[in-house]
């Protein structure tokens, strides 16, 4: 519950300062407004209630370009030490395959040796072209995010397709949201997609954009992003 409740306060908090940033004082009020009501207390509910409305409230207040940079800019990050790298072979070499090819190693590095997966799974993965690097079509990348980690195993044991989805993603709310009947804007999944946009903006030191194309919040099967990198990198 701790770490479900850390989680709430610190994306609130990203929430709330990208809202001054993307579309001032006034929206952002409300947009966050009942937030303050959320503690530890809360039920999932009450959570799943809370953000139902403010997404709602941000589609009507936002347009969509602002909205997708609003909700990037809320997404959990890849740790930047990581990229470091990459970003210097590829300010040298300005060659996207490699750092493409780079970014995958690091990602089967991952899971061989930080998630303990043995080959059998770890080739799976690799073989959906799930993970950090995704696959690279000329200057756009189709990323599918692999199940979360602590569920993996459970998802890929699991058959039925909606217990499929609520183990897949790494969101808390979503996963809470995904065990109701309860819908919510699609637009909240632009959180998702700027975990990717983040990865690529630090590498290549330039905007690039993204495209949610799946998500289990719309029943898929997985969540997929396109990157578009930009042409002059």
């Amino acid at each position: 519950m701790a770490e479900i409740q850390d989680f709430e306060r610190a994306w609130l908090s990203k929430l709330s300062n990208r809202l001054d940033i993307i579309a001032g004082e006034e929206i952002r009020r409300k947009v966050m407004e009942g937030s303050e009501a959320l503690s530890a207390h809360s039920s999932p509910q009450e959570v799943i209630d809370w953000t139902k409305a403010a997404m709602n409230r941000t589609d009507s207040l936002i347009d969509q370009e602002k909205r997708r940079e609003l909700m990037t800019g809320c997404a959990c990050n890849y740790p930047k030490a990581e990229l470091q790298r990459i970003r210097q072979e590829y300010k040298v070499t300005g060659d996207l395959d490699l750092a493409h090819q780079r970014l995958q190693g690091q990602f089967e590095a991952l899971l061989r040796n930080s998630l303990g997966l043995d080959d059998t799974l770890a080739e799976v993965i690799i073989e959906r072209g799930w993970g950090l690097a995704g696959i690279k079509e000329g200057s756009k990348i189709i990323a599918t995010k692999i199940p979360k980690s602590g569920n993996l195993i459970e998802y890929m044991r699991e058959t039925d397709p909606e217990i499929k989805r609520q183990y897949y993603c790494h969101c808390p709310r979503v996963r809470d949201i995904l065990k109701t009947s309860e819908t919510i804007s699609l637009t909240y999944c632009y959180c998702g997609a700027g975990y990717y946009k983040g990865i690529w903006e630090e590498i290549l030191q330039k905007p690039v954009k993204v495209e949610v194309l799946q998500t289990v919040l719309n029943g898929d099967e997985v969540c997929r992003f396109a990157i578009y990198l930009p042409s002059d990198a």
